[in-house]
């Protein structure tokens, strides 16, 4: 493990204390995506482990380069395997320039939320809540991040993978490239299988989207 991880650890310990049992710390590798997690408390929360993958937003940081001007990621929607929702913000951790892991807080606010509706007027942590487009969904497998991945994006389409045309396939296959999950090992495999076409099928998506991205 990168020292500078190493070295944030404890802080993970100090964080989860200080913020109390409705507060998760988790700590990520970058170098292994597909067992991302490498220290986390009050994991309740999400109800994932060690050796969790990263997740969805996680990916697509990464694919996207965006982090290269950014310290930070705060105040976005997550999504525990329960659907719970949650409050999420992303320390980026870098090595050298290098961005080598990411020390992430999610906050379970339904306790807040319900005082709310009885203590409205003194209350206000959760109106002035920053809203993004990003929605993190917290899966205790890298492959249930690429089947939840593929199930979202074939709900958006609205027809079964059976009767849709290449187009419309070839159509899923870019947007999971852009949210880069295809980074995760079995990627293609778990696709090809949702998608009801095979492996070389895929792959040769694949190519279309990168050489279309390559021109623009």
């Amino acid at each position: 493990m990168n020292k500078k991880l190493l070295e944030m650890i404890p802080m993970v310990d100090f964080l989860a204390e200080a913020f109390g049992d409705d507060v998760e710390i988790a700590l990520h590798d970058l170098t292994n995506l597909e067992n991302s997690v490498v220290a986390i408390r009050n994991n309740h929360v999400s109800g994932r482990q060690v050796g969790a993958p990263a997740t969805n937003v996680v990916l697509k940081i990464m694919h996207d380069g965006n982090h290269k001007n950014m310290n930070h990621l705060t105040n976005y929607q997550g999504v525990s395997s329960t659907g719970r929702e949650l409050r999420s913000s992303t320390y980026f951790i870098r090595d050298q320039g290098i961005l080598v892991g990411m020390l992430c807080v999610n906050i379970d606010y339904q306790k807040l939320y319900q005082a709310q509706e009885y203590l409205n007027d003194f209350l206000s942590l959760m109106s002035g809540q920053k809203k993004t487009n990003h929605l993190e969904r917290f899966s205790q497998t890298s492959n249930e991040v690429t089947i939840d991945s593929i199930h979202e994006r074939i709900h958006s389409v609205g027809i079964d993978p059976s009767r849709m045309s290449a187009d419309e396939k070839l159509e899923i296959v870019r947007v999971l490239y852009q949210n880069g999950i295809f980074l995760l090992k079995g990627a293609v495999v778990e696709t090809a299988i949702q998608l009801n076409v095979s492996d070389a099928t895929i792959y040769r998506y694949l190519a279309k989207v990168k050489r279309k991205d390559e021109r623009i």
